[in-house]
């Protein structure tokens, strides 16, 4: 494809180096991904550090009490793995109790936590040191104290009204007059520090069938709950196969279901069918492109996704060639199409311009790390408490608090993605990895709700069409789908684009230039022929890149 002059200088330098790389959404967490490298831990070491210092300085994203997926290669092998901990509906769920207020706040909301059973199982079948060592920068920061970023800050005060009806989260984030702690306040959380080293000193034992786990239920049953004990003590992460396509050479890995990740390979397969020098960066036929095929990868997504272990999902018609050269022709260059929204509704007319509520299914508020080593070990780990602070529920004196990640089920029994007793919700966590001839050549992912699965086909095809470096990628202006001919898209793109854009009937919200709607993306490049490793990290969040 032809790359424009359009392409933006970007506001960060690539992060380089040769004997590792961590970038996420923290400086904090960063640096402590990075001291475990530089102390002669692996990728893995590395990653649950991360994960457990993110669990403290990002809690309103992030912790014990949330799910995950990762997907990592192993030094030397032509192919990733993928891990799913995205948790799993507790046993005793009645969806007739179940309202769209219920899944968003309160005791109800909670699938069972599957992130301290992910990340320790990656670190019992790949780690090196001890969890002791890992997750001390978390312990520190819980019970010395760390700052209160900007970010930080501005979500507190933003969100202040999610968490004062739950005094023992808003005592924490607030202050006496119910004002956001400022930036530059020194936090401390002796109670998350006193469980975080439980689970350092007993490991996964002490969060799923000891003290934690113990807290865990007594909350729920005070409060009304469904998580049990048996939830807690029987829940195991599933390592998996990942999803493969081959995209103009380059082979394109994503994490299967629950994952939603195909939406992403499909929507990448369906670009392959425009030929070289037919697109250019930042035009309005890509653009145009990119958002209508986005909306045919979405529409199959609703229609066929849902836990694996109950649905068929037909993907090897999904991820052909041959299905996304039909989609091709039903995609109209000339006019924007229509999307029903963003999750199943069985109650939309035929008109889907007055469907959905994705709003109500945003999930945005996430957080995401990518960590690579000196010896070729890479992994992308996105993790999340669902929306901020999760459901808001502190699990009694543990501080940790549990995620609402129930509400990515879907309460239409007829869904495929139709919340019920023991299955895991489709979820919008999907990293990509790329690999051509075999060999490792990109890790990319990233926090943002759907807008994620969006958001991977735009970079990549920034970086493999176009030849966006790392940091030039990530920064290029991003759009995100709703409902309808609804977009929102950041202000930065050429003036010709835009009023071309709308011509075509694009509904179209201009964003500020750099937006947290759209995500904070993270992606590590290596060049297997020199073994330098490229990183960039996102400007729309607070996130730092090390290279080692």
């Amino acid at each position: 494809m032809t790359v424009s002059s359009h392409i933006p200088a970007s506001t960060r330098p690539v992060v380089m180096g040769t004997n590792g790389m961590v970038s996420t959404g923290s400086v904090l967490a960063s640096q402590a991904g990075a001291g475990v490298l530089a102390d002669g831990g692996n990728a893995f070491d590395a990653a649950v550090a991360v994960c457990f210092v993110l669990g403290v300085v990002e809690s309103y994203m992030t912790g014990p009490g949330g799910t995950g997926v990762a997907v990592y290669t192993l030094a030397g092998e032509s192919r990733p793995r993928a891990i799913d901990f995205s948790g799993r509906v507790p046993k005793a769920t009645d969806r007739s109790l179940l309202t769209n207020e219920n899944l968003d706040l309160g005791i109800l909301a909670p699938l069972v936590p599957g992130n301290v059973a992910g990340w320790l199982a990656l670190h019992e079948r790949h780690g090196s040191l001890g969890l002791g060592r890992l997750l001390q920068p978390a312990i520190d920061y819980a019970e010395n104290g760390f700052p209160i970023t900007y970010q930080n800050s501005a979500v507190f005060a933003e969100h202040a009204g999610r968490i004062l009806p739950y005094p023992d989260a808003a005592t924490l984030f607030l202050d006496r007059s119910g004002r956001a702690l400022a930036p530059g306040t020194r936090m401390r959380w002796p109670q998350l520090g006193t469980s975080m080293r439980l689970i350092a000193d007993q490991g996964r034992d002490a969060f799923y069938t000891g003290a934690i786990a113990e807290e865990i239920v007594r909350t729920s049953e005070e409060m009304g709950g469904i998580l049990t004990a048996e939830d807690l003590a029987t829940y195991e992460p599933e390592f998996q196969d990942c999803l493969k396509i081959d995209y103009r050479g380059y082979q394109i890995y994503a994490p299967p279901l629950p994952s939603g990740g195909f939406q992403s390979l499909a929507h990448l397969k369906l670009m392959e069918q425009f030929a070289p020098g037919e697109l250019a960066f930042s035009t309005a036929d890509t653009v145009h492109a990119l958002i209508e095929a986005a909306k045919l990868s979405i529409t199959d997504r609703i229609a066929y996704a849902g836990d694996p272990d109950v649905v068929d999902v037909p993907l090897d018609g999904l991820l052909s060639g041959a299905y996304a050269g039909s989609q091709r022709q039903r995609l109209n260059m000339a006019a924007a199409g229509a999307v029903a929204g963003e999750t199943y509704d069985s109650e939309r007319p035929d008109d889907p311009l007055a469907a959905g509520r994705p709003l109500d299914y945003d999930a945005g508020h996430t957080t995401h790390l990518e960590v690579a080593d000196r010896e070729g070990n890479v992994i992308s780990m996105t993790i999340t408490l669902g929306h901020y602070f999760g459901c808001c529920v502190l699990a009694g004196g543990t501080g940790i608090f549990l995620n609402n990640m129930m509400r990515m089920g879907d309460l239409h029994p007829d869904a495929p993605g139709a919340i019920a007793p023991g299955r895991r919700p489709v979820h919008a966590m999907g990293s990509t990895q790329v690999f051509r001839d075999g060999r490792f050549i990109l890790s990319l992912g990233m926090p943002g709700g759907w807008a994620i699965l969006q958001r991977n086909v735009q970079i990549l095809v920034n970086l493999l069409d176009f030849g966006l470096d790392v940091q030039q990628a990530i920064e290029a202006p991003q759009f995100r789908l709703y409902v309808g001919r609804d977009v929102h898209i950041e202000e930065r793109l050429p003036l010709q684009t835009r009023r071309e854009l709308e011509a075509r009937g694009h509904e179209i919200s201009w964003l500020e230039p750099w937006s947290m709607r759209v995500s904070g993306a993270h992606a590590i490049h290596l060049d297997p022929e020199s073994g330098v490793y490229s990183t960039g990290c996102d400007v729309r969040r607070e996130g730092l890149a090390i290279g080692i």
